[in-house]
């Protein structure tokens, strides 16, 4: 159980919510694990499968408290509110912001500010962690030159130009990605970024974690009200999640590619579960797919300290915590969207 910013994240998936007086009380084993005052909250969360009294969610939708019932695993299953009221006010500012050129440019910036500055670290962290397996002159170059790239974001004044840096650090960061790759390097190799689709077995991991966490956040997007499929960045088209893929972008260095990473690194898998297909494709099988679900729940679990909250949560909360910022923002709580800076 966590409460951040006024919403509340029961995180077991055993417990059972419900209502004591003006309380929300929640159980576990049928034992009372806490409780907190209902005025105090604006929205709950809850990653279980037991449910909810129906007294809480009367008492939730007569205070307007936002309910949401999302799997352990992090799929979003359906909001329970109120008459509505404030949804369909962010709702509308989500859409005049997207329709800003300005604000959809300095949100857009914020985007590839989070994912060169992360991925600058992972270099970093990587020269400091291991110095005797890494080129630390190359990487240290590569470190300046997102460092460059950085004060180049910020002064982009169309998005066609951020997207243009944004391609050459990705270049940078990816031309010297096979130096993380410290284990393994027969059958973990890293030649560049392909995507549809992968063509070896690291991009092959980095996809589907990619994939992981992009539903990750279009969950997290749902539970704040947001629309998953109007973003910044991304253009919009029919199907596509243009705001979840916005915000996958300061987190794909420091949580899916450092994943990706510590399984190579630390041998939890192995080539062995990959298959290579005629037009040089490369699957992963139903068993490594099974091992990365259940070591992609236990990295969740994983706490740190967040940048802007200073709170330990766990990185499983991350989109959730960055969704609920985002949502802050646009309901002119907070002057700017703080993007999510790992050191």
């Amino acid at each position: 159980m966590k409460k951040l910013l006024n919403t509340l994240y029961v995180t077991s998936e055993n417990s059972y919510l419900a209502l004591d007086g003006e309380n929300i009380v929640i159980y576990e084993e049928q034992e009372e694990r806490g409780r907190l005052p209902l005025h105090n909250l604006e929205g709950i969360v809850s990653f279980g499968y037991r449910g909810t009294s129906p007294a809480l969610m009367g008492a939730c939708a007569d205070r307007n408290i936002s309910l949401c019932y999302v799997t352990p695993q992090g799929r979003f299953l359906a909001r329970v509110t109120g008459k509505v009221r404030g949804n369909v006010l962010l709702r509308k500012q989500q859409y005049e912001s997207s329709q800003d050129n300005a604000i959809s440019l300095e949100n857009a910036k914020n985007c590839i500010v989070g994912k060169v500055y992360n991925a600058r670290w992972v270099l970093e962290r990587a020269v400091r962690d291991h110095p005797l397996q890494v080129d630390v002159e190359k990487m240290k170059n590569a470190s300046q030159q997102l460092k460059n790239s950085l004060i180049q974001i910020q002064s982009s004044e169309s998005k066609e130009q951020l997207r243009g840096y944004e391609g050459e650090a990705a270049s940078v960061y990816f031309g010297v990605f096979d130096e993380l790759i410290l284990q393994q390097k027969k059958e973990f190799f890293f030649h560049g970024r392909s995507k549809r689709p992968p063509m070896d077995n690291v991009n092959a991991m980095l996809s589907f974690t990619y994939t992981l966490l992009t539903n990750n956040i279009v969950s997290a997007l749902e539970c704040v009200g947001l629309d998953s499929c109007v973003g910044y960045l991304h253009t919009e088209r029919p199907g596509r999640a243009s705001l979840a893929l916005d915000l996958i972008e300061e987190l794909r260095p420091v949580l899916a590619d450092r994943f990706v990473l510590s399984l190579i690194n630390k041998k939890i898998v192995t080539g062995k579960n990959f298959t290579k297909k005629e037009n040089g494709a490369v699957l992963m099988d139903d068993e490594i797919r099974k091992k990365f679900l259940t070591e992609w729940q236990k990295k969740k679990k994983e706490t740190i300290t967040h940048p802007y909250l200073n709170e330990k949560i766990e990185w499983g909360m991350i989109p959730y915590v960055q969704s609920m910022l985002l949502a802050r923002y646009l309901r002119g709580d907070l002057d700017s969207y703080p993007v999510f800076l790992w050191k």
